[in-house]
């Protein structure tokens, strides 16, 4: 009898309380702080965007617009992050996002590598979905590669570092320098190999941000900001060398993982992974086949 009850006390006990694992390593430390205008310029909705310190931004969405910024350069492969604070309160349908895109260079045919916060209403958390797009497009045709999460911290009430290494060999996506999702390279079709450029963004995606587009964006609670700090970029450019390494975000120069990274990866997908794409049954799984290879 002490045991079932100990067992059910474990079972009770909430994710918050969870102990939260050392990677081990902490990529977010290995690259340098890029001043703002030095690595970025203003997309779309500049009056939307205000930049402070050369390095804190914010964006907003109201009922008229939203905001977007890109970098001013392509890369081959590196290492992006930036620190984020979210918007506290109603945002649903609002997504927040970070980015690696080539949309521009190749209309209705691009990859994409996505972190988006897909915004909430009171009382239940942001989801932090990850993304990876091959050749895909806008016009209904695009397939998707989720995998979201909920995050073991509130979003709002601090700054907290998000990144993604993409690699020749995988892409894998970091929260404090946690990486929770590992996407690796099976087939030159089911990975990005073309240069991309990183973005970041603030929108309304009423129609399926939040729960499916079951609630929209309410612009009673306008505006809707998003604020990013930090920002880091190292990597090849399209233009390097090909002699540039890729750079990596482990201890080991090839871009492995260390086993201590690989166990809080396990850890951020035992606790806090919502949706995983490959374990979606009511998909096609035969425009997926990484998930079988």
């Amino acid at each position: 009898m002490a045991l079932l009850l100990l067992l059910l006390a474990l079972i009770m006990v909430p994710s918050s309380c969870i102990a939260i694992p050392s990677p081990g390593f902490y990529p977010s430390s290995k690259f340098r702080t890029v001043n703002f205008y030095y690595g970025f310029r203003n997309l779309w909705g500049p009056q939307h965007q205000r930049v402070e310190n050369n390095n804190a931004l914010t964006i907003w969405l109201d009922r008229n617009t939203g905001s977007g910024f890109k970098s001013n350069r392509p890369f081959r492969s590196g290492y992006f992050g930036a620190s984020i604070k979210l918007q506290p309160g109603y945002t649903a349908g609002v997504i927040t996002a970070f980015y690696l895109s080539n949309n521009e260079a190749h209309p209705g045919f691009h990859d994409e590598v996505d972190i988006e916060f897909l915004g909430t209403t009171p009382g239940k958390p942001y989801t932090l979905q990850t993304n990876v797009y091959i050749r895909g497009s806008g016009d209904g045709k695009i397939i998707g590669r989720e995998m979201k999460f909920h995050l073991w911290f509130d979003p709002t009430a601090d700054f907290h570092n998000y990144a993604i290494l993409w690699s020749p060999n995988d892409i894998i996506f970091f929260v404090d320098d946690i990486p929770i999702r590992r996407y690796p390279k099976k087939s030159r079709y089911t990975f990005p190999l073309r240069p991309m450029w990183l973005y970041g963004s603030i929108w309304d995606a009423s129609e399926w941000a939040t729960e499916d587009g079951k609630y929209k964006a309410n612009y009673q609670y306008q505006p809707f900001i998003g604020k990013y700090t930090n920002f880091k970029i190292g990597g090849c450019s399209a233009y390097a060398p090909l002699t540039c390494r890729p750079v990596s975000a482990s201890p080991f120069p090839s871009g492995r993982l260390s086993r201590a990274q690989y166990t809080a990866m396990q850890w951020a997908q035992k606790y806090y992974l919502v949706y995983n794409y490959c374990k979606d049954y009511r998909r096609d799984g035969s425009l997926t086949p990484e998930c079988y290879a």
